[in-house]
Order: C-alpha cells, then sequence, then structure tokens
C-alpha cells in the first residue's frame, strides 16, 4: 500500500472509533462485522463505500476520511459549526495539545529506541498523531474565535493571589 492508503485506513479506523466500534459501525451501517472489521484493519487493503463514509462521519459529526481526501487534493475543509468554535476554550485546547505532543514524543522515543521502527510501532504513533491533529486543530479553533472576537481575557489567575 501506498502513503494515501494508509491514511485513508487510519481515517476509517478513527472513525470507526468514534462511531462507537466495530460492532457498534455494524448495526449502524448493516454491513457486516467481518467487512467492518477489514474496514478498522490497517493491513487489510479494503475501503470504505462512500455511503458508509457519509452515514458514519454525519454520526459522529466529524468528516475523518472526507478530510484525509480534500488534503489529498490540496484542499482543506472548513467547520461550518460556530458553536463548536465558540465553545472551545484556548486554554485547555492548550493543554490537550501539550498531553498529546508529550504521548506522541513518548510514543516515537519507544519506537525508535532500538533503532528500528515497525509497522505496529507506526500504527501505535499514527493513532497518537491522530489526537495531536485533532488537538492542534481545537487550538486553532479556539485562537481564530478570539481573533474574529477582537480578543479575550485569557482567564489565568495567580493561586493564592487575592
Amino acid at each position: 500500500m501506498d502513503a494515501f492508503l494508509y491514511r485513508i485506513k487510519a481515517a476509517q479506523r478513527d472513525l470507526i472509533e468514534r462511531c462507537g466500534g466495530i460492532m457498534r459501525v455494524v448495526e449502524k451501517s448493516g454491513y457486516s462485522k467481518s467487512e467492518v472489521g477489514r474496514w478498522n484493519n490497517g493491513s487489510e487493503p479494503d475501503l470504505m463505500p462512500v455511503g458508509a463514509i457519509a452515514m458514519l462521519e454525519r454520526d459522529c459529526g466529524q468528516p475523518l476520511v472526507t478530510a484525509v481526501l480534500a488534503e489529498t487534493n490540496g484542499r482543506r475543509l472548513t467547520d461550518p459549526d460556530e458553536a463548536r468554535r465558540a465553545e472551545v476554550n484556548v486554554l485547555t485546547s492548550h493543554a490537550e495539545l501539550m498531553r498529546h505532543s508529550a504521548e506522541v514524543a513518548n510514543a516515537i522515543a519507544v519506537a525508535i529506541s532500538d533503532g528500528q521502527v515497525t509497522p505496529s510501532e507506526a500504527t501505535t504513533v499514527d493513532r497518537l498523531a491522530s489526537g495531536l491533529e485533532r488537538a492542534a486543530s481545537d487550538l486553532r479553533q479556539a485562537l481564530a474565535v478570539i481573533k474574529a472576537s477582537g480578543g479575550a481575557k485569557a482567564g489565568l489567575k495567580i493561586v493564592g493571589g487575592e
């Protein structure tokens, strides 16, 4: 498989996870457990049909596979949900970004510690990178809301201060 297929397979796996796992996707989509399992398995070449992608992305509210397809063609999706952007807090988003960044750094360190990155280790790092990517997107959304509103108080308080 080429890099594009690995990205699509990772997006499919993330989509299945965010929709509640293999069994819930089976119930929701009407596809068999083995078919959904092949979509979820990075070693299998099976790709989701467009109808299943649309239905599952609508179910979880995140265009994970569609975003990969857009990126492949030099495009980026925008989030039309203003309420979601307004709810994202810059401090919380920053903390999540740092947490995910540390998890990715740790996984990379473990993977390269023996001088060899296995496909299993690459899958682990890729899963963590997906969370990092989502956290970075949330932070960017929070910053966009701040820019659009002309600024915002950081909400930081000194512990023990009056």
